[in-house]
């Protein structure tokens, strides 16, 4: 084979696996649509969270990076998830902990499986393509503008760690 058509051919196998990523919409906390798609061209990172998590003190850094980060494009999207029995009892206590007690301004869905065969499509996708699977709360996957996973930490890789602030800074430059 030659160059051209080995590269060609790595391309298109990375556009098979990026752009599904689009195709995933959630709800939103408060029940709208939030499509994956609507934020093409932007870097996203997707965490899963919970209410009553030790790494709950996170959502601070997800908020942190969103003041840095959003004008410039990245969208930190918090997807509370009761899988590890760490989230409160309903959307609308999620949302009242978020946006009252925390002051978050970044968007939030509804509370969404993220494991296991229950597990929204966008993790099944992650799993299934990618071989990650959230192991706790508060694991953190960074999709880049083309639809790509650029990243994916544990629970323990706060999202302000350079780690993922590089890679962020990297996908915003282009």
């Amino acid at each position: 084979m030659t160059r051209s058509l080995i590269a060609t051919l790595a391309v298109a196998a990375l556009i098979a696996v990026a752009l599904p990523v689009r195709a995933f919409t959630f709800t939103a906390i408060h029940g709208a649509p939030l499509p994956l798609d609507a934020w093409r061209g932007q870097p996203v990172l997707v965490v899963n969270t919970a209410s009553l998590c030790g790494f709950t003190r996170q959502y601070g850094d997800m908020q942190a990076l969103h003041d840095r980060f959003a004008a410039r494009g990245l969208v930190v999207l918090a997807v509370p998830s009761d899988d590890f029995n760490q989230e409160l009892a309903s959307n609308e206590a999620v949302a009242d902990f978020c946006r009252i007690q925390l002051s978050l301004d970044i968007p939030i869905t509804e509370i969404t499986p993220v494991t296991g065969a229950q597990a929204h499509p966008f993790y099944q996708w992650l799993a299934r393509e990618h071989g990650h699977r959230p192991r706790w709360n508060f694991n953190k996957a960074l999709i880049g503008p083309e639809g790509e996973v650029l990243g994916f930490w544990g629970s323990r890789i706060r999202p302000t760690d350079r780690r993922i602030t590089r890679l962020i800074e990297e996908a915003l430059r282009g």
